[in-house]
């Protein structure tokens, strides 16, 4: 989806929405599961998530990669849950990925899509060595506005 630089009308008309940009001059980077900008609501509170990794409810990891993004998504979406938000008024992600390479963009950006659509918040793919728990492969973390 590529939305030109709203103008202060168009941006008044959603107030209560988060605004997705993604100017034609860049490369549109929702195929790759991202959104260029995000715009707030004017007068929405933020919420800070913090990383939510693989770990099922007893705080085992799979060894899969992908077992754990998924689990994450799970994760991040419980903790929206508890805030009473969707997934549409995330407007930033930060991801931690241990020795990314390009197999795991695949599954990063199917999880992404899976749970927001089109409604792609910004991101942020951080490469690390290895996260806070040694078998942790994933993690991902959110800024959320709430209404």
């Amino acid at each position: 989806m590529s939305i030109a630089f709203p103008t202060a009308a168009a941006a008044g008309e959603n107030a209560d929405k988060l605004t997705i940009v993604n100017p034609q001059s860049l490369f549109d980077p929702s195929t790759n599961g991202y959104s260029t900008a995000v715009i707030a609501p004017r007068d929405a509170r933020v919420a800070y998530v913090s990383g939510q990794g693989g770990q099922d409810g007893a705080g085992a990891l799979s060894p899969d990669f992908a077992v754990q993004v998924k689990q994450a998504y799970a994760n991040l979406r419980k903790a929206l849950d508890a805030l009473g938000a969707r997934p549409d008024q995330v407007a930033k992600l930060t991801v931690f990925v241990v020795d990314h390479d390009m197999t795991k963009l695949e599954v990063l950006t199917k999880a992404v899509t899976d749970m927001f659509g089109k409604a792609l918040p910004a991101q942020t793919l951080v490469p690390v060595p290895e996260l806070a728990i040694d078998p942790m492969l994933f993690e991902v973390e959110a800024v959320v506005f709430l209404k």
